[in-house]
């Protein structure tokens, strides 16, 4: 078995050998642009990880885990269309430096290549791997329709915010998960295991997400308190609402809507109520729990521990950056 890192070092160089075409220059240097940008590579690991845990030889994997990926940057593009985004990943956007029309278009040939890579999967298990990619997919949209509903609702609940998150986030993380797991050779209850597997990670790795945005260090890469400053209804926010008295509420709306408040102080204003209200000790709580089941899922999995600790090694590589 390769290790963790031999994994991430294929994949890299899988991504890299892929040659686009060099004209239109504005269609193709976006996806080029857009694909250089970084990012944990986090979903095609975990296909490429579900893989090992059943066949030795994840080569049959790899288009499968470069099409995750290209589909998950092509989501970002057209994200960030829709939020107005003048960055990502610390540089500009593909929207700021192109333009709208420029990142709509380099993202429907971004899902167009990822279905591309799809189809070089066996063809004995092509059907099973599209019905759980396009269920994967509409559920993507699905999530951030309701993100963006969000935006201009009053009130949004608890169970609210965490099925939004499970369709925007989680779903694509487990069907990554899933699809390695056919590849390899799963039968249909491994491979369904897996994907409840990576529901509960990618839901920990959600709201660890929203926790580091209040909460954690600048060494992690995060600007601090962006989304109490873009006005977003993250884990916190939705806790926070949903435990405070009206009082704290109204502190919040006010000061969630306080365009003059400098931003230093809109973050402590927030930070203030969510500390009175203990939301980073309940999030950190619910991060545990939705952890925790992440790693009971796996061991319940009816493979060899030697096959699991690759993958249960990046779970936890991926909690970690929290402690």
């Amino acid at each position: 078995m390769q290790t963790n890192e031999q994994l991430l070092d294929l994949l890299e160089n899988y991504l890299a050998q892929r040659e686009l075409p060099t004209e239109p220059e504005r269609l193709y240097d976006p996806i080029r642009y857009s694909l250089a940008g970084g990012g944990k590579r986090l979903r095609p690991m975990l296909l490429l990880l579900s893989c090992g845990l059943f066949a030795d030889d994840v080569d049959v994997a790899l288009p499968a885990a470069a099409a995750v990926e290209i589909f998950h940057n092509f989501t970002l593009l057209h994200d960030d269309i829709m939020d107005n985004a003048a960055v990502r990943r610390g540089k500009p956007s593909v929207y700021a430096r192109w333009g709208g029309n420029v990142a709509i278009l380099s993202g429907d040939a971004m899902l167009i290549s990822a279905y591309r890579l799809l189809a070089q999967a066996p063809p004995a298990l092509l059907p099973r791997i599209l019905e759980v990619f396009n269920t994967m997919a509409l559920g993507v949209c699905e999530g951030q329709q309701y993100d963006m509903d969000f935006e201009s609702k009053q009130k949004v609940s608890v169970v609210e915010y965490m099925s939004m998150i499970e369709l925007k986030t989680s779903v694509l993380v487990a069907g990554s998960a899933m699809m390695g797991a056919i590849l390899g050779g799963a039968d249909e209850e491994q491979s369904r295991r897996l994907y409840q597997f990576a529901i509960e990670l990618g839901m920990a790795f959600q709201l660890q997400d929203d926790l580091l945005d209040s909460y954690g260090g600048e060494e992690l890469g995060k600007t601090i308190g962006g989304d109490i400053l873009e006005g977003k209804k993250s884990y916190l926010m939705v806790t926070a609402m949903s435990r405070a008295d009206e009082e704290q509420r109204e502190v919040l709306r006010h000061t969630y809507k306080d365009a003059a408040l400098a931003p230093a102080e809109k973050i402590a204003r927030v930070r203030a109520v969510f500390d009175a209200l203990d939301v980073p000790r309940l999030t950190e709580q619910q991060i545990s729990l939705r952890f925790d089941r992440a790693l009971a899922t796996l061991d319940g999995l009816n493979v060899p521990d030697a096959r699991k600790e690759p993958l249960r090694e990046y779970a936890r590589s991926l909690m970690g950056r929290r402690k």
